[in-house]
């Protein structure tokens, strides 16, 4: 019987965004299963390599690193490449990588709605497409996207967030019915408010754009609609990430899971939120 850091032995895993936040949750709980890992993010090449040891002296495992540039289609490309050179094959593939910004819709700018596209939706496109074909003639893979709440439901001022989060499910579903009966599975998780450093920018924008305190976006914006009343952790998001990379995930496919404290539990029922004056 597979214990927990057998459960994926002899898996290679790569995970966007994986350097920080939500994605550094999930690339450890991979790490904690016995997957070798591959790390992405945009820091400096000397800070993944700390960031990616450390990882590897607390689980024992092989932890690669890229910095590929997920605006960069053909960097997305060379970078599932590279993993498939160096490893022999790419098991998982989560696209976790994900940017954010708040204004009202009538002020939001052009090039910051094609930032977050490109990365939040775009580059799961082009990295799942270049990682598909070796999965399928493998008869074996996983595709998990992470997805959001605001994949399922909207909030207000965030037009380019929702839209590209509902295209990540819609792709998602997609993608897996494409591949159903050849051994890869393709899910979607959503969590809820997760404090990360993408979420800490976003106290700053919220509090200008509300016209409220910091302290008031996290009690009575973000965590108002959240009913554990505290944020989601990061490791909780890739215990489920693991799960669905496991054999015991292999029925699992075309979902999107929630990971978001009751969030849209309520959502149907909450009251309408704050409008443009």
């Amino acid at each position: 019987m597979a214990t927990l850091n057998t459960l994926l032995k002899g898996r290679v895993a790569l995970v966007t965004g994986s350097s920080t936040g939500i994605g550094a949750g999930i690339l450890k709980q991979l790490a904690a299963g016995g997957a070798t890992t591959v790390m992405h993010g945009l820091d400096s090449q000397d800070e993944l390599n700390k960031k990616a040891a450390a990882v590897a002296a607390q689980y024992g495992t092989t932890v690669g690193t890229s910095n590929a540039n997920l605006m960069n289609p053909q960097e997305i490309r060379d970078m599932v490449a590279q993993v498939q050179e160096q490893f022999g094959k790419l098991d998982i593939l989560v696209n976790n990588a994900g940017i954010q910004y708040v204004a009202p819709t009538t002020e939001f700018p052009e090039d910051k709605w094609q930032a977050i596209m490109d990365v939040v939706l775009n580059a799961p496109f082009h990295a799942t497409k270049a990682a598909l074909p070796a999965m399928i003639e493998a008869g074996w893979g996983r595709v998990v996207n992470t997805g959001s709440m605001h994949a399922l439901v909207a909030s207000p001022f965030k037009s380019a967030y929702n839209a590209a989060k509902h295209g990540v499910a819609g792709f998602t579903k997609t993608v897996a019915l494409e591949v159903a009966t050849t051994g890869v599975t393709v899910n979607a998780v959503c969590p809820g408010y997760v404090l990360t450093e993408l979420i800490e920018k976003q106290l700053d924008n919220q509090a200008k754009t509300r016209g409220i305190p910091k302290e008031k976006v996290i009690t009575d914006i973000l965590l108002v609609d959240q009913p554990i009343k505290r944020f989601v952790k990061p490791e909780e998001v890739g215990a489920l990430v693991r799960h669905l990379c496991t054999n015991d995930g292999a029925a699992i496919t075309g979902a999107c899971l929630s990971v978001d404290g009751g969030w849209t539990a309520r959502s149907a029922t909450r009251p309408a939120p704050p409008q443009f004056s």
